[in-house]
């Protein structure tokens, strides 16, 4: 599971150790497929994937020519029953129920629930092995604070990794971190990393 929005806010310091390991095989949680170049892309343009669960997979076209290949399976959820998702096996839910995607092919093979006379549909959460995010600073304990819009999913993901590694920006010592600032609490975090550089700047400008 990676966090990150179009890109920004993938930790590409880590990403580039998967590629340099020969990872293969692996199936990807995260909100889309990145660019063919940038950050979690390289992973699925390189055909290190063999699934992703994503909300979209549009602004990278290596991702969709894979899928249409039958090379990548690709699982569509729409961004915000995804997140949900995502929260929910971060915070031990067994999944959520939302009405979006009722009349789509989002609900094949689905269950459906009625509440109060309303058809919902059941979305399982989601967890992964492994959570792969990227924050602006990091203590020793692994609390962390983002930077404004690298922050967007990346607190989600933090909690719903069996293990997290957090990429960052800057170390710094216990006790500099105003504890009101600290978005995800180093209880979720198992592995802090020095970033390297992220590769993801032009997009955000």
């Amino acid at each position: 599971m990676f966090g990150g929005f179009g890109g920004v806010g993938n930790p590409p310091t880590i990403i580039g150790h998967i590629i340099e390991k020969d990872l293969k095989e692996l199936t990807l949680i995260g909100n889309d497929a990145g660019f063919p170049n940038i950050g979690i892309g390289k992973i699925v343009s390189q055909g290190r994937a063999k699934k992703l669960i994503a909300s979209h997979i549009g602004s990278n076209p290596v991702a969709g020519q894979l899928m249409v290949d039958g090379e990548l399976e690709v699982e569509f959820s729409p961004q915000g029953t995804l997140a949900e998702r995502i929260r929910a096996g971060g915070i031990g839910l067994a999944g959520i129920v939302t009405d979006i995607g009722l009349d789509s092919i989002i609900e094949e093979g689905k269950q459906k629930v009625t509440i109060e006379g309303k058809t919902f549909l059941v979305e399982t959460a989601l967890l992964a092995d492994v959570s792969i995010v990227y924050a602006k600073k990091a203590d020793p304990f692994g609390n962390l604070i983002y930077e404004t819009s690298a922050r967007n999913t990346n607190p989600l993901v933090a909690m719903a990794g069996k293990i997290t590694i957090a990429e960052v920006e800057e170390i710094v010592p216990l006790g500099e971190l105003d504890p009101a600032e600290i978005v995800t609490p180093g209880v979720f975090v198992n592995m802090v990393v020095k970033s390297k550089g992220v590769d993801w700047k032009w997009a955000w400008e």
